[in-house]
């Protein structure tokens, strides 16, 4: 194992109640795998499990690290692959939402999705979530995820943080998980380890101050930044929390982590700021360091557009045997009809005016004159029709799907149809039929080749 760097170790040295010495330990060790169910997506039917993560309600430790590709649950968007200390974004906002509604929220560096599923767990379908990745190949595997997730009120943007600007006092929570130089993922990635320097650490503590800066103003007076990092310096964490309190009007939020054992509650000097951190060794997780800071400055009341709604009736009798019957608003998109909570129109037309909207509400697909041809994202979504045709399949017929093989012995009649394991969509196929025609997205099929035999017990 490549050392871990000397100056790093001293400098925890110099943070209260860390014991190096179970830190140094616990980087010979393999971290532990822990994913967090979906809450929208119940099923029992999952891993052996190890425990539950203390912080996290959905949040379970496993025995060991399966293949999680060749798991079709994974793939209908059952659970997410997340590591445990991160999860504690749920327990701050529980504390700092006990209950809420309408509320805007926007997880700036998103991608992968792990926190924005997250948060699409605890806050309900009233609460507008708008998950956001500059780079583009990363922001389309955040969509990947947010369409397995499968809810309509979870919507994709792909901006640099300064383009918010223009949504003064919009979000009443930002999560921001900072790019940052990497150490508490020693465990996991040996390039982090190889590639970790002081210059890095310097140079993501101004990229750290340029990104709060830049979305300050989109935050709401008296709403909360929740800023966390995957770095053990200082210089991102405690000095990095003293920086925004010297810069901005703030108010540093204590989260109750009493009833956990091992996190570490730490306090600037300067400013008085709380933030926990996340050291192996001392908890069953990697390394992570949050905040939760109530911005104190006022904040501009950004005006709503003018706008004019499809008119309902227009797709209310073609989407009825689609869509639960909920209060929906329609857009007419250039390769789908979306459907969007109806309470969230206004917001639509806001956020298109001023930030580049990846994906928002729920595809429909296309309605021709003979047929409708369904979407990939209405076979994942949690607001389809339970009555939509569908039919169940073993695991090696699911992954034959996911593999985007053609399919055959079906016996089904002509149509489209969702296919399903245990209980869960995946996506659409068609029999028109001599042949069944697998629609799964390509760029969504498995690559990795497929074990030689299934030992499928077909529950």
């Amino acid at each position: 194992m490549i050392p871990l760097p000397q100056v790093l170790l001293d400098e925890l040295q110099s943070i209260p109640n860390i014991n190096v010495e179970r830190f140094i330990e616990a980087h010979s060790q393999a971290p532990p795998t822990s994913i967090r169910l979906n809450p929208h997506k119940p099923t029992s039917q999952l891993f052996d499990v190890a425990g539950n993560v203390p912080w996290c309600q959905w949040g379970r430790y496993l025995t060991e690290r399966p293949i999680f590709t060749l798991d079709p649950l994974f793939h209908a968007g059952t659970y997410y692959v997340q590591e445990a200390s991160s999860m504690f974004v749920q327990a701050c906002i529980q504390q700092l939402f006990p209950s809420s509604q309408h509320l805007k929220i926007l997880d700036l560096c998103a991608a992968p999705g792990g926190k924005s599923t997250l948060l699409s767990g605890y806050f309900d379908a009233t609460n507008l979530i708008v998950s956001n990745e500059v780079i583009r190949t990363r922001a389309s595997i955040l969509e990947e995820n947010i369409v397995k997730w499968g809810c309509s009120n979870q919507w994709v943007t792909c901006n640099d943080p300064k383009d918010f600007q223009k949504l003064k006092g919009y979000f009443d929570l930002v999560v921001v998980d900072a790019p940052c130089s990497g150490s508490g993922l020693f465990r996991k990635d040996d390039f982090a380890l190889k590639s970790w320097s002081e210059a890095n650490v310097h140079l993501c503590a101004a990229r750290q101050k340029r990104i709060i800066a830049d979305i300050w103003e989109s935050i709401k007076e008296d709403g909360v930044l929740l800023y966390a990092t995957c770095s053990y310096s200082i210089e991102e964490d405690e000095a990095l929390l003293d920086w925004i309190a010297s810069v901005f009007s703030v108010e540093s939020i204590e989260i109750d982590s009493s009833a956990y054992n091992g996190i570490i509650h730490t306090i600037t000097s300067k400013h008085k700021m709380h933030g926990y951190r996340f050291i192996p060794g001392q908890v069953q997780g990697e390394g992570f360091f949050i905040s939760a800071i109530r911005k104190k400055d006022s904040a501009a009341t950004i005006k709503y557009p003018n706008y004019k709604s499809i008119p309902k009736n227009k797709w209310s009798i073609q989407t009825a045997s689609i869509l639960q019957a909920e209060d929906w608003a329609f857009i007419e998109g250039k390769e789908a009809l979306i459907a969007l909570p109806e309470h969230m129109e206004a917001d639509f037309h806001l956020l298109r005016q001023q930030i580049y909207l990846r994906k928002f509400g729920v595809a429909l697909g296309v309605f021709t004159p003979k047929e409708w041809i369904p979407h990939h994202e209405t076979a994942l979504s949690v607001s389809r029709h339970k009555d939509l045709p569908i039919v169940h399949v073993d695991k090696e017929t699911a992954l034959r799907f996911l593999k985007k093989e053609t399919l055959i012995d079906m016996n089904i009649n002509k149509g489209w149809y969702l296919v399903a394991y245990k209980g869960w969509a995946l996506g659409w196929i068609k029999s028109i039929g001599n042949r069944i025609n697998n629609y799964l997205p390509k760029n969504q099929r498995i690559r990795m080749e497929l074990p030689s035999e299934f030992h499928e017990n077909n529950q």
